[in-house]
């Protein structure tokens, strides 16, 4: 059996609203090979590759959204003391201000909701917050060198 995709209820809907563009687009790609296939002899062969090309690049796409969206579990909303996917986490670096970041699986990281940056589960902070609690300090390897974060909150 496939694994599954926690996901959070926003980032559910954000993948169902991809498939639908995506659906849209898988549309108008057809059409436009069906217009360039019926113009016979005179158009460029390249253009009828390119064509097909795009067309198989978004089946490819939709087929890779709707696997992600079929193996999809909402994260259900509780009060939690420890980090965990979905949760909302107020961090603050040893120089800097404070921050909050919610940590969510891969397929949502890099998306703002809000004002609250994703944070991929995989990524060196999203390990490091998971499983922590208030209170915890947590060390990241970044491109800059070695942060150092408090949890100050979770929600």
């Amino acid at each position: 059996m496939a694994r599954e995709i926690q996901v959070t209820k926003e980032g559910y809907a954000r993948l169902q609203e991809r498939i639908e563009h995506e659906r849209e687009r898988l549309e108008e790609a057809t059409r436009i090979l069906q217009d360039v296939s019926s113009a016979g002899d005179d158009y460029d062969d390249t253009g009828l590759e390119e064509a097909k090309r795009e067309k198989v690049m978004i089946e490819d796409r939709l087929d890779d959204l709707e696997d992600q969206l079929a193996r999809a579990v909402i994260i259900k909303g509780r009060k939690r003391t420890k980090v965990a996917l979905g949760s909302r986490v107020k961090v603050k670096p040893s120089k800097g201000s404070a921050i909050e970041v919610q940590v969510v699986a891969s397929i949502e990281a890099g998306v703002l909701d809000g004002d609250i940056p994703h944070v991929s589960d995989a990524s060196p902070l999203g390990q490091a917050l998971l499983g922590r609690e208030v209170g915890d300090k947590v060390e990241v390897t970044a491109g800059a060198g070695k942060v150092r974060y408090e949890i100050k909150a979770i929600a």
